[in-house]
This record gives C-alpha cells, sequence and structure tokens, in this order.
C-alpha cells in the first residue's frame, strides 16, 4: 500500500500573530512554525500501516523552501520519503490542484490530510483533492482500519459516530481520535540523522491558477476590562449584563 500523507506547514499556535502590507500579508517574523496537528494525526496512524502492514509512506507539502524543516520533521517520524511543490499555498483549489497531481503520478493508494489546517481553517483542500481525483471520502475521520483493498473507517457526526465501509483508493480529512495525543511520535536522535538521508524530492507546480485572493485580515478585538461586582449587588449584576454584556 502507497500512502500519501499531506503535511501542512502552520504558524505554532502560541505564537504572536501579526500581518503586514495593510493587513493583506501575514507577517512570518519570529513565528515558530509545525506540523499541522491533524496532519499529525493522519502521519502517526500512517506509520502504524507502514509498521503493521508494510505501507510506504510518502508526505507532501505545497510551500517554499521554509517548509523543509517541518517536512524533515515528518521523515524524522518514520516517513520514508518526502515530495515539495514549490510554490506558496496560493489557495485551496490551487493546493488541491497540485496534491492530485503528486497523486496520480505517484499512483497513491490513499491519501491521509487533516480535516483542516489551523492557520486558515478552510477545510476545503480534502474534499477538492477527492473530486479531482475521482477517489472515495471520509472527512472527520477518526478510525481507520484496512484489509487489502476493503476499509472500514469511523467519521465523528453531530451527537455521535458514524462506521462506514469503502474500499480503496481513498482520502481522509483525519482528526484526533484517529490517534490520540499520547500516540503522537517525537523523532528521537535516531530518526533525526536518518531523516538527513531520505529522499526530499522537489517539483514545480502546474500552472493551475488560484480562484481567490485573500483581501485583508483582521485579528479579533481586544477583550475589554474585568467588570467586578460585589457579591451582595444583585441590582448591579443585572443592570450590566442588560445594558452592557445584552445577555437578558
Amino acid at each position: 500500500m502507497k500512502i500519501l500523507v499531506c503535511i501542512s506547514h502552520v504558524p505554532d499556535t502560541t505564537s504572536k500573530i501579526n500581518f503586514t502590507e495593510a493587513d493583506s500579508k501575514f507577517d512570518t517574523n519570529g513565528v515558530q512554525f509545525v506540523i499541522n496537528p491533524y496532519d499529525e494525526f493522519g502521519l502517526t496512524r500512517a506509520m502504524w500501516f507502514k509498521e503493521k502492514q508494510g505501507a510506504h509512506v510518502t508526505v507532501v507539502n505545497v510551500g517554499g523552501p521554509e517548509t523543509e524543516p517541518t517536512l524533515r520533521k515528518a521523515l524524522a517520524i518514520g516517513a520514508d520519503s518526502a515530495i515539495r511543490v514549490n510554490s506558496a499555498a496560493k489557495d485551496a483549489f490551487f493546493v488541491a490542484k497540485q496534491l492530485a497531481k503528486v497523486i496520480q503520478d505517484g499512483d497513491y493508494n490513499l491519501i491521509i490530510a487533516g480535516r483542516e489546517s489551523i492557520d486558515y481553517n478552510g477545510g476545503t483542500v480534502p474534499g477538492m483533492v477527492a473530486a479531482l481525483i475521482d477517489s472515495n471520502f471520509i472527512n472527520n475521520c477518526i478510525g481507520l482500519e484496512i484489509d487489502g483493498e476493503n476499509v472500514v473507517a469511523i467519521r465523528e457526526i453531530d451527537g455521535g459516530k458514524e462506521t462506514i465501509s469503502t474500499t480503496l483508493p481513498l482520502v481522509i480529512g483525519g482528526q484526533k481520535g484517529l490517534v490520540e495525543e499520547s500516540d503522537l511520535k517525537i523523532p528521537n536522535m535516531r530518526g533525526i540523522m536518518t531523516a538527513r538521508q531520505k529522499p526530499l524530492t522537489v517539483l514545480e507546480p502546474t500552472p493551475d491558477g488560484a480562484q481567490s485572493t485573500s483581501v485583508s485580515f483582521e485579528k479579533p478585538a481586544p477583550k475589554g476590562a474585568v467588570t467586578l461586582v460585589d457579591a451582595d449587588n444583585l441590582d448591579e449584576l443585572i443592570t450590566l449584563l442588560h445594558n452592557e454584556a445584552k445577555v437578558i
């Protein structure tokens, strides 16, 4: 089985986010980047298929040279090879087209992506990829078992879970539950040293253009000051809730 794990290069959630050029461009200065958490769950599940079923695991990213440390970390975790499509991720459609080309050229059976990236939270790339390659698709996937060409998956739905049977080829949008946080692999020194020798192929992008453009970004407004109300002054509390908070 050939598995392709899609890796997004995203800011660490502890990073302070700013924008430049009239709030139209993300400022990367001083920002620490990591593997998108949803993708890391998928990568860890792919490692299970490698260890138990002998699958070959490739990771792929659409991005510039600055994303290669993230790909090298995925290699250190245990992926066999990496691919970088040499272009900024212009929008979801553009990324999906690049990934679809890699998938078709590489003849992969299983494509694992996170259900969304934590930077833009679009949640559309996995579904677009599945449509472009005419593959089965399961989103919000929290369980995945494969026997030959047969697949049993579990996905999260409102109020519960749904068990689905399908076949390869398959695209999934994974999330926590696919593996637990305690199962995530931390690269050890041997993995880090081995990753330096593993192949990282750089491909030029297909000419398919982006279908959307970000006009501007806006950060949430700062939270207001806290108003303390004496526990015995219920009338003031009710007045504040009614006139200022407007929740009653």
